[in-house]
């Protein structure tokens, strides 16, 4: 648009009913701030620095490809919040078994890391489900 008020509009986001791209989107960026925050103030995570940048990267170029138009992303997203979810679960359960306390930086990323990556695997589920269904449908 012009100075004017005239020329070309931006389209207006549509919805889709039970598509959870954006979410994941988010989600992925989030955690990957988290990594590099976590790394950066010297957080024990599970990952050397290389790892922890490199899963940054990774999750920051799966946020940005994610769109409604390919399947085969969501499927990786999935492996990508189930390979969280089961790395930073596991940790937390066992740094908390272990006697870390609940209040250690550490601890609080780790767990964090671990909820970000169960969230977007819930949302990654209900996109998969509803382009499976879509499919069918048509």
């Amino acid at each position: 648009m012009d100075i004017n008020g005239e020329g070309e509009r931006i389209p207006q986001h549509r919805t889709m009913m039970h598509y959870h791209g954006d979410q994941v989107r988010a989600i992925f960026f989030m955690a990957a701030i988290v990594l590099i925050v976590a790394q950066s103030t010297g957080a024990d995570l599970p990952l050397s620095t290389i790892g922890a940048v490199l899963t940054a990267v990774v999750l920051v170029v799966a946020a940005g490809v994610t769109n409604p138009e390919q399947s085969s992303i969501h499927w990786m997203n999935a492996c990508l919040a189930i390979a969280g979810t089961l790395m930073f679960g596991t940790t937390a359960v066992a740094r908390y078994r272990g006697g870390m306390s609940i209040f250690d930086f550490s601890f609080i990323y780790i767990e964090m890391l671990a909820l970000l990556s169960l969230v977007a695997l819930y949302f990654t589920t209900r996109t998969i489900r509803w382009m499976l269904q879509r499919s069918r449908l048509t």
